[in-house]
């Protein structure tokens, strides 16, 4: 018979550790510094503390599966055999890391983001050829360890249809093929895993399908059905929760209701209940504590939402919105925070902390300490009117034709000129430096001494290396949204927020929590610096007003497109500084704008809407003579090119070499064709995957360069790697960028030539 599902539960949790422990044994690992053991101690802690932490907090029950030395949708690849044959290798874990990071000759699969998160995961390739096999090591290990320790837990893992959703058609793939026809091999798999876990003793499992949120046609959701009936049909399995997050279920909530699953989790943050009482005779697992923000949780409402929810249906249980991977592990940590502003923050073991306090109240046993949030705090009544009038650039820039003339005459490019996108690598030394400094025990003269020594080096490498639009490095910058949160009013920081992004690199996402002003020019001294010891260009180097808002938790209590305006204006006086102090190109990135697409189409229209007229709000005020440059990377650009087109920027930098073109090759048709969708204006596909410690020959750049002028002009080709450099180390960087520069300087000889 089936167990009853728990009073209350999470449906995933941070894994890096609270002090960023699996970074260090990854980075050791990868580096040669520490074995597998070791390694692998250190994951079985992380799962074990976790565990014990969970049960501590009075959690009804907890996860397991979702530990992950890189990516979960990886882990599922693996799990399901669908390794491509050019990764595998007799020893697991180097072919598990060789699809994530690249090998020597061997590029990674591609890497993307997790619905609208800032959350990296690596894309499957499934083509009709690929073989599955199921690899049941990871889930049936994690309850074993679990329960030596006497706890029992639900395995987590991506459901079939959105496993094959994010995933691509591997290469060579005959037209109109689409990994979704592979439905009924890869539920064959699942099903025999779900035999081989009951046959475990697990009474529950999790599969996560976030992708029924989104609009989905008539054949997909068929697909979930036609899935679902035959997994919960099985006669050997343990009961099923279907976990959909990141919104409504919309449509795929009477699919979901007419099959055998016993529980489905709902995001009642970002959705609404809809017709919930079609779930009746089901656990309708209530998603009313927000796994994506850092705020406490009114607890009146979510109680009411938890009572309207359990009058229709019967059975709720209490739950996350989604998994508490996108936030911190302890606000209590943050002893450096205002304690007015702490007071109103929920991190983790907070949020767990309110998820058993609303089961106990929801059952009418209200002996647990449920935190809940005050009354708001007074905010200045200027805000609302200030950032709710149109931004409307005044005049707008000149046609590009009339600013690349322009930007000709003043800047004197070659042909295919070379620049990167901002960062260089950060050394041990500046870390150490900055560390310092925050703790007091060095002064800002001794700082800023090596920081000023840290510019004058990397502008001499790329000199030296033939770059022709330079960059200061970035040495006095923690990360591309903190450190202009630190210099802008109504943000805060954390010393221990950090927050997975991908495989070891971690963030900590500032708390925008108030009115933003800036109250000095942020970057200009070291752009003025960088600018005097070359005659070459340097760029300004900018986060744009999305990316500084996607990339932070955002305060609640103003429509998010009022919230961006606000950091637009403080944005677009920097672009005004810079540009009086004598800088001619000025880069404004917004890698976050297809992030926050919203995943319904009904939304996105609107959305793009107000994200485009922010940045040109942010980038309008400077002269046709300043070359205003943006950088995208890594989540599907593709799909909002009318968008990013609509930025105006000069020069657009785009991830292109870990995706193989896939912008390129929706761009093609545009470009030859006239029909809107292609760039009038100078483009960089990215040639060097600074993801990948792996360095690109001269000769592979080269191809990806070719590939280039097939779709792009050359007196519009830019030449740059995917993204900033700070994750690589020096050596990788000045090899990686001479192998870019030389492959340049052939194809521009060649051109000119002509």
């Amino acid at each position: 018979m089936t167990s009853s599902f728990p009073a209350s539960t999470v449906l995933g949790y941070p894994r890096i550790g609270p002090d960023r422990e699996l970074k260090r044994a990854l980075e050791a690992y990868w580096e040669g510094r520490s074995d597998r053991a070791a390694l692998e101690e250190v994951a079985r802690r992380l799962r074990e503390d976790t565990w014990r932490r969970l049960a501590e907090l009075g959690l009804g029950g907890s996860p397991s599966n979702t530990f992950s030395y890189y990516d979960h949708v990886l882990d599922t690849a693996v799990l399901l055999g669908a390794v491509p044959e050019r990764y595998r290798h007799d020893d697991d874990l180097t072919a598990y890391f060789a699809m994530a990071r690249g090998a020597e000759g061997l590029p990674p699969l591609r890497m993307t983001k997790w619905f609208d998160t800032n959350y990296h995961y690596i894309v499957p390739e499934i083509g009709p050829e690929t073989v599955f096999s199921l690899d049941a090591a990871k889930p049936l290990s994690e309850v074993r360890e679990a329960r030596a320790l006497g706890l029992e837990t639900r395995p987590v893992l991506v459901g079939p249809v959105t496993f094959l959703l994010l995933s691509q058609a591997a290469a060579g793939s005959p037209d109109g093929f689409a990994p979704l026809d592979r439905l009924d091999d890869v539920v064959e798999v699942y099903g025999r895993l779900l035999g081989a876990l009951a046959a475990e003793g697990v009474g529950w499992v999790q599969l996560d399908e976030p992708a029924l949120v989104a609009d989905r046609t008539p054949a997909e959701l068929a697909a979930v059905e036609a899935a679902y009936g035959r997994l919960g049909g099985l006669a050997e399995r343990p009961a099923l929760l279907v976990a959909a997050y990141f919104g409504d279920l919309g449509e795929a909530l009477p699919v979901l209701a007419r099959t055998p699953v016993e529980a489905v989790a709902l995001d009642l943050v970002r959705g609404t209940p809809g017709d919930v009482g079609l779930l009746a005779g089901k656990t309708v697992v209530a998603g009313v504590v927000s796994g994506r923000d850092v705020w406490r949780t009114d607890r009146d409402r979510a109680l009411a939402t938890l009572r309207a929810v359990r009058e229709r249906v019967g059975r709720v249980a209490v739950a996350t919105s989604c998994s508490l991977l996108h936030v911190p592990y302890d606000v209590e940590r943050e002893t450096g925070l205002d304690p007015a502003l702490r007071g109103r923050l929920a991190f983790a073991e907070q949020k767990v902390a309110e998820v058993v306090g609303l089961a106990h109240l929801l059952v009418e046993r209200p002996g647990a300490d449920v935190p809940r949030l005050s009354a708001p705090q007074a905010r200045p009544s200027t805000s609302g009117a200030r950032v709710t009038e149109t931004r409307a650039p005044e005049g707008g820039r000149a046609p590009y034709a009339v600013r690349a003339a322009a930007q000709a005459e003043r800047l004197k490019l070659p042909l295919l000129p070379v620049t990167t996108i901002g960062s260089f690598p950060q050394t041990e030394e500046l870390r150490r430096a900055r560390a310092a400094l925050a703790a007091g025990e060095i002064g800002e003269a001794a700082y800023e001494d090596m920081v000023r020594a840290e510019i004058e080096h990397v502008i001499a490498v790329q000199e030296r290396l033939g770059l022709d639009v330079l960059v200061h490095g970035e040495p006095e910058r923690n990360d591309m949204v903190q450190y202009f949160a630190e210099h802008l009013d109504g943000f805060a920081v954390t010393r221990h927020g950090w927050v997975q992004s991908y495989g070891s690199r971690c963030t900590r996402p500032p708390i925008l929590h108030g009115d933003v002003r800036r109250p000095e020019p942020m970057t200009v001294r070291w752009a003025r610096y960088a600018q005097s010891l070359t005659s070459r260009p340097v760029k300004g180097m900018l986060t744009g007003p999305v990316t500084i808002v996607a990339w932070s938790f955002v305060r609640d209590d103003l429509p998010l497109r009022d919230v961006v305006l606000q950091v637009a204006d403080a944005v677009r006086e920097e672009v005004r500084d810079l540009e009086e102090a004598g800088i001619g190109v000025i880069q404004v990135d917004e890698p976050a704008l297809r992030e926050l697409l919203p995943l319904r189409r009904a939304g996105q229209a609107a959305y793009l809407e107000w994200a485009v007229a922010a940045y040109r709000w942010a980038t309008s005020g400077a002269g046709d003579h300043t070359q205003i440059h943006t950088h995208l990377c890594y989540s599907d650009a593709d799909q909002i090119l009318a968008a990013i087109d609509a930025l105006d920027a000069d020069v657009t930098s785009v991830e292109s070499a870990r995706s193989r073109g896939r912008v390129l090759a929706v761009m093609a048709s545009g470009v030859a064709g006239g029909d809107g969708r292609g760039f009038g204006r100078g483009l960089g596909p990215g040639v060097y995957d600074i993801h990948s410690p792996r360095v690109p020959g001269a000769d592979e750049v080269e191809r990806l360069l070719e590939e280039a002028l097939r779709v792009v002009p050359a007196d519009r080709l830019w030449v740059n790697p995917d993204c900033g450099l700070k994750t690589r180390s020096h050596e990788q960087v000045e090899a990686a960028l001479a192998n870019v520069a030389e492959a340049a300087a052939r194809l521009r000889e060649r051109h000119t030539t002509r």
